[in-house]
């Protein structure tokens, strides 16, 4: 069955230098054919891989649209494979709508989205960890997120992913064996089997735990600034972002709504809110915006607490505390560089929490909490320590394959037969063939690729 040519706009809307429309398909070097008029038309041939030069025109009136380069990199040394056109256009709303339209009109069909990357990985040139990678890059947000993102687009996840595998299928083949040909084959070594599923299990435990770190790289840290109005949330957010992004005055409540700002620490993406105030409402303006401080608060991963080191323990802020009990908090004691009231020996230490003391004025302490927050949201490791998992789908599968190893260590252990042995080493085999695309379904794929954009 012949597959269709695709074609999407493969650059961000908006204006800019250059825009890019992307075809992918068998037709691909046709349609061109009939929209592209190189600047020297008697070239017999288009040379793999180079830029030509010439002019996008209409065939219908062959109205020029815009002078363009065009490069065309045939199968199979191409993004997907196929034989795919790249025009390289003028970027803006109008020219590349309308060399869309012309790609269309001349026999292409619009692509779906992430659909270039989705015959990347039909074609075999990806496997699905890397795939995945591409929106990860994509989407990288700091240096060590792309470093991470871009070891998985090599192929680093998927050759670890592919070793164990490889290492459970021998276990599997050894298992099926022994129940086939059990007179013909060496009895099993039941203790050398426990070692490897062991062995095993440990790898499979530390990719798992390493998906806490790599949500952290993939979707940034939510940190929330809290606390009673004017104890310098607003003012430790623009010393933070080392800019003026909040207003900051002496009048207490002047933040009503939440302000989303970015930054990042230590290779850490890091989402911070400012919110307002926690007291009694004095308006309705003011009650939404502590609403919506408190829903942001439950949904954080991290929340710092600020104090007044200027003003004495307020009883006010002891529910607020104890309501934040079980998150990750730090106590932020603000304005040491004012003459000290409150002392740490002072508040309550009836909840855990974490003190950190700074002056948002002058940024002393300001060095002790950003690598607090690192601590936080990384657990004091590198994130490039070892192998990072940074997707959900990967993390449910090898949590579903942790399980079935341990329940193989189990049938070994209770001497169970050895059909359920072969059951479970079979499924623990089916969770990594999954996160791989070895194995997986229609919908999956829908879901994965889903969250492209069209030219991708």
């Amino acid at each position: 069955m012949k597959r269709h040519t695709i074609a999407a706009i493969s650059t961000p809307p908006g204006e800019g230098g250059i825009g890019i429309v992307r075809l992918s398909g068998p037709d691909s070097r046709a349609i061109a054919d009939r929209i592209f008029r190189p600047a020297r038309p008697h070239t017999p041939t288009w040379p793999a891989r180079r830029l030509i030069l010439g002019q996008i025109v209409s065939p219908e009136d062959g109205q020029a649209v815009d002078e363009v380069l065009l490069a065309f990199m045939p199968r199979p040394h191409s993004y997907t494979r196929e034989d795919v056109i790249e025009i390289q256009c003028h970027s803006g709303y109008a020219v590349l709508q309308r060399i869309l339209q012309l790609t269309l009109q001349a026999g292409a069909r619009l692509a779906d989205p992430g659909e270039f990357t989705l015959r990347a990985f039909l074609s075999g040139r990806l496997d699905l960890t890397q795939a995945e990678a591409v929106l990860e890059v994509i989407q990288a947000r700091s240096d060590a997120s792309l470093r991470v993102a871009a070891a998985h687009l090599a192929g680093g996840l998927g050759r670890h992913l592919t070793r164990l595998r490889d290492d459970l299928l021998d276990l599997l083949a050894l298992v099926e064996a022994d129940l086939d040909f059990g007179e013909e084959v060496p009895e099993i070594d039941l203790a050398a089997l426990v070692h490897q599923l062991e062995a095993l299990e440990s790898e499979i435990t530390a990719l798992c735990q390493s998906y806490a770190q790599g949500r952290m790289l993939r979707q940034g840290l939510q940190v929330v600034l809290a606390g009673r109005p004017n104890v310098g949330k607003s003012s430790l957010l623009n010393r933070l972002l080392q800019t003026d992004r909040a207003i900051v005055t002496d009048i207490p409540g002047t933040t009503r709504d939440v302000i989303a700002e970015n930054l990042v620490i230590q290779g850490l993406p890091v989402c911070l809110l400012d919110t307002a105030g926690l007291r009694p409402a004095q308006n309705l303006v003011e009650e939404i915006g502590i609403q919506r401080t408190q829903e942001h608060l439950q949904q954080a991963d991290l929340v710092l607490y600020l104090l007044d080191a200027s003003q004495p323990w307020q009883v006010e802020d002891e529910p607020q505390l104890q309501a934040l009990r079980d998150q990750s908090i730090l106590v932020v004691l603000n304005k040491i560089d004012l003459p000290r009231v409150l002392q740490p020996a002072a508040i309550p230490s009836a909840w855990p929490h974490h003190l950190i003391e700074i002056s948002a004025l002058t940024g002393e302490g300001i060095p002790a909490l950003k690598e607090a927050i690192f601590q936080a949201g990384m657990g004091g490791a590198s994130p490039l320590d070892g192998q990072i998992v940074t997707q959900a789908r990967h993390c449910r599968h090898l949590e579903h394959c942790r399980h079935h190893l341990q329940g193989a260590w189990k049938i070994i252990q209770t001497a169970q037969p050895r059909e359920l042995l072969a059951l479970e080493l079979r499924s623990a085999l089916q969770e990594l063939s999954a996160i791989l695309g070895l194995e997986v379904d229609d919908e999956v794929l829908d879901r994965v690729f889903a969250r492209f954009c069209l030219g991708k």
